[in-house]
């Protein structure tokens, strides 16, 4: 199997070093169903991640325009269509995913179990836990996806997942822009993908600093709550006017 990492970039010339050495160094002492690529996805940062990238040689695109989280992951997945990987990976540039668990997610995509595997820290509960404000966010968003579409999933908000040829296929051409995570699960559930969680560990950003701070986090928690009801409902007028 071509397996391809995705790895969104946004300002993170702290990290992404690293991200790409450990990634290399994980992929070598695990038994994973076939080759390993990646791809840097830089949405037009405004510090040295390019400048890094180019000079170390790394796997990259540079995007024209800012694009966000959603336009930037959704470049990862057409570039994976448009040179046949059986599987696409997500993971942050950012190093809060620990590659060491790459086969954790793959493994059932590629076993035809599921069609997306989330990458969840709250199945063991081991390695960092974020906030509380988040994860009281990502508790009521999983009680909510549960009541929308049937899915139970508890990291709801995780970016670190697999996807096969079929549902990467479908996210080229339809993904969330602004924190698309959840609104990812709710659209694979509702078009007929299996999806489920596998346990990882995951750990606090290496460097930088993140977008979210703790009033963000319940923005982002009532935001994204709204956009999955709409979604829903929005998915239930299209069934009845199929009807």
């Amino acid at each position: 199997m071509k397996i391809l990492v995705i790895i969104p970039c946004y300002n993170e010339e702290e990290n992404i070093e690293r991200v790409v050495e450990n990634l290399e160094t994980a992929v070598r002492g695990q038994e994973l169903p076939g080759e390993v690529d990646y791809l840097i996805v830089n949405d037009c940062s405004t510090d040295a991640s390019a400048k890094i990238c180019r000079e170390r040689g790394f796997r990259f695109v540079s995007q024209p325009v800012n694009l966000g989280i959603g336009g930037t992951v959704q470049t990862g997945y057409l570039y994976a269509v448009c040179n046949g990987y059986d599987i696409a990976v997500q993971m942050d540039g950012d190093g809060q995913h620990d590659p060491r668990y790459l086969a954790n997610v793959v493994w059932p995509v590629a076993r035809g179990e599921l069609d997306m595997c989330i990458g969840s820290r709250f199945i063991t509960r081991e390695g960092f836990q974020t906030s509380f404000m988040r994860r009281l966010g990502i508790n009521i968003l999983s009680i909510l996806l549960k009541i929308l579409c049937g899915a139970r999933v508890l990291d709801t908000t995780s970016g670190f997942r697999a996807t096969n040829r079929q549902l990467t296929a479908y996210f080229a051409q339809v993904y969330a822009q602004d924190y698309p995570e959840p609104e990812a699960i709710i659209s694979a559930v509702l078009s007929g993908f299996r999806v489920g969680e596998a346990p990882v560990v995951m750990a606090e950003r290496m460097g930088g600093t993140s977008s979210i701070s703790a009033f963000k986090s319940v923005f982002y928690m009532v935001k994204v709550s709204l956009s999955l009801i709409v979604f829903r409902l929005t998915n239930i007028r299209k069934k009845g006017a199929r009807a």
